[in-house]
């Protein structure tokens, strides 16, 4: 672990255990702007990869597994593994997460009596630390794999695709007059290059859908050409890192395009993420494992 990240886990490891996820976002985030700074440029791309890999986790924890393990790429608690015939090898050491913590509040008697149903009412009361492990940490019964991997093809996933763009009611054309671009956006269609590869076929598709979820609307107007291009590019590296294509396509130096300014990456980080895992849910198989996020910890509120 590099001088940066130990100094933020210790910083980290200091706060109230009642620490906030915004909190948590923003010393990542800081983390990750040192880290680039000092020319550790794999870093973002350590970040956008964990996006793919754990895109049902919120985004602060994503951002808590790549700052805390980068080459993780399976986390559950004790517990799971243990379901699963594995056990955390001794002295392993956990990766902190927050898990969210639901209170019941209760209504007065008087309001509780006008509708049964909604006496009690289920509320955020704040985020407890809750610990989980890599496969890697483990040791056990063989596990089967999430879904099936390719290797410089898109397979299946481009036919899924192509399925979830139509269904976004975006039409698809295959057009040789956009040479040299690989592929245009022109808000509710898209026009691809004939003739690509199987795997940048794929990935220009996710490019191109990513500027039509993202791009057409008020975030366009609110950011320059480059950032839009180097937002649909980690996109469709998030998006192709995860189902096994060899692109190295991430654009680990756009940290530059923010002038340090946590803010504007941490939304422009959010944006990826969430469009990212709005397009791996629509294209990974319907009965895919999945890693859940630990449940909620039950508590009362006053």
């Amino acid at each position: 672990m590099n001088t940066t990240a130990a100094a933020v886990n210790k910083s980290i490891a200091n706060t109230n255990k009642q620490q906030t996820a915004k909190e948590v976002i923003a010393a990542n985030v800081q983390a990750l702007i040192e880290q680039l700074e000092e020319g550790h440029s794999d870093a973002l791309a350590a970040y956008l990869t964990a996006m793919g890999r754990f895109h049902n986790y919120s985004f602060g924890n994503i951002l808590e597994i790549a700052r805390q393990k980068p080459d993780a790429t399976r986390v559950a608690g004790l517990y799971a593994w243990n379901q699963l015939g594995r056990k955390v090898m001794k002295g392993e050491r956990g990766i902190r997460i927050l898990a969210p913590m639901i209170g019941i509040r209760r209504k007065k008697d008087e309001e509780a009596e006008k509708d049964i149903r909604t006496q009690n009412q289920a509320v955020l009361v704040g985020f407890r630390a809750a610990y989980v492990f890599d496969v890697s940490q483990t040791e056990g019964a063989e596990l089967p794999e999430f879904s099936e991997r390719v290797s410089g093809s898109a397979g299946e996933y481009r036919d899924r695709l192509v399925d979830f763009v139509i269904a976004q009611g975006i039409a698809l054309e295959f057009k040789e007059s956009i040479a040299p671009a690989l592929g245009m956006s022109y808000g509710g269609k898209i026009a691809l290059l004939p003739g690509q590869s199987s795997a940048e076929e794929f990935s220009t598709l996710v490019h191109e859908l990513a500027h039509e979820m993202l791009h057409n609307a008020e975030r366009r107007t609110a950011t320059t050409k480059t950032v839009r291009e180097t937002e649909a590019e980690a996109v469709a590296f998030v998006v192709g890192k995860t189902i096994g294509l060899q692109t190295g396509r991430a654009s680990a130096d756009y940290i530059h395009l923010y002038h340090g300014n946590a803010a504007l990456l941490t939304e422009s980080l959010e944006v990826i993420q969430k469009t990212s895992a709005v397009i791996l849910s629509a294209i990974e198989k319907p009965a895919a494992e999945t890693a859940e996020e630990p449940e909620p910890e039950l508590a009362q509120a006053s």
